[in-house]
């Protein structure tokens, strides 16, 4: 399965299974990016969120004019948080934000239970490793690669460059087909594999 993308310097098209790392600067605006990454040429989508709540998360949906119906989101921080928090079939909850097994089945359990085209938008790495540590951030990022390849599904992960040192950085990008490099003033530098 081919999905389409429209982020400014990509390949037009990138195959099922297809893992693609956003590193930006701690203050860079990765909204328009992921947004973007998200409303095109997809079924469902999942938002795994580790850095705002459910309710932030669908603000910047509805903001950015993506369809909601669409959106599952994985809320990694409302339980811990001891914020008041309403599951429905639409929004999930783990029990605190280093929870990389139930985060890793969640993910599992939405694309065994959608079809068609199918996307993923984890924000962020950087603060999983932040709760669980680099090392639990890193396999958790491996895992979930592995069932988008399993089920034929794309993802973009956000990755803070700055927070981290350069070979945990280069770790990181080792592991993913594509890569958007966002500066300060905006500019999207992008990797991706030759066609």
């Amino acid at each position: 399965m081919e999905y389409s993308l429209r982020i400014e310097g990509t390949p037009a098209t990138v195959p099922g299974g297809t893992g693609i790392l956003l590193i930006h600067p701690s203050t860079g605006e990765t909204d328009r990016i992921d947004t973007e990454f998200l409303k095109t040429d997809t079924d469902r989508f999942l938002v795994v969120s580790t850095r705002t709540t459910a309710r932030e998360v669908r603000q910047k949906l509805e903001h950015y004019e993506v369809e909601e119906s669409r959106a599952v989101i994985l809320d990694t921080l409302s339980i811990e948080r001891g914020y008041s928090r309403r599951s429905s079939e639409n929004v999930h909850y783990v029990a605190a934000p280093d929870d990389v097994d139930g985060i890793v089945e969640q993910v599992r359990r939405f694309l065994e239970s959608h079809d068609g085209k199918r996307r993923l938008s984890f924000d962020s790495l950087t603060e999983l490793a932040y709760y669980a540590g680099e090392e639990a951030a890193l396999s958790a990022a491996d895992r979930i690669l592995a069932l988008l390849e399993e089920h034929d599904a794309v993802g973009l992960f956000h990755l803070a460059e700055e927070v981290h040192d350069e070979a945990v950085v280069a770790a990181f990008r080792d592991r993913f087909d594509g890569v958007i490099d966002l500066d300060e003033s905006g500019t999207v530098t992008v990797q991706f594999p030759e066609e």
